[in-house]
């Protein structure tokens, strides 16, 4: 029960933001992994109807973001994003795309987290590795 409120309670804390807009919802976490899902619908995809290489980024920066706040002291420090790449392998049209967020190095300073998406069936669509600067709250 505790676990379904602190989803309940991070999946709140996105309320009007560009991660409620675009209909991302973080489903389950863990001490070392964090995941979560986006929509393939019209807030996602581009013109020709597949899922936007911005929205896997986006859900790959959710994701890993989310999982470096869980490693620090969140009462004195934030993380903040300085690098993202994400390789897209698969095209999506519909249905819902699968993320899940899992360190690489997680330091004092520096976090690096590593982000598989995956489609409805599985298969990989992208994968994509975010670097996070802990940074002290002023």
């Amino acid at each position: 029960m505790e676990k379904q409120k602190t989803l309940e309670q991070m999946n709140a804390f996105s309320k009007n933001t560009m991660v409620e807009n675009l209909g991302i919802e973080i489903t389950d976490f863990g001490s070392d992994f964090v995941c979560g899902k986006i929509p393939v619908d019209h807030r996602t995809i581009q013109p020709f109807g597949l899922l936007h290489g911005g929205a896997s980024a986006a859900l790959a920066e959710t994701l890993g973001s989310i999982a470096g706040e869980m490693h620090v002291n969140r009462d004195t420090q934030t993380v903040v994003g300085v690098e993202i790449n994400c390789n897209h392998l698969r095209s999506t049209r519909d249905g819902w795309v699968y993320g899940k967020a899992r360190p690489i190095k997680v330091e004092r300073k520096i976090h690096i987290w590593n982000i598989d998406i995956t489609n409805d069936d599985g298969k990989m669509v992208a994968v994509s590795r975010l670097t996070l600067a802990v940074v002290d709250k002023k």
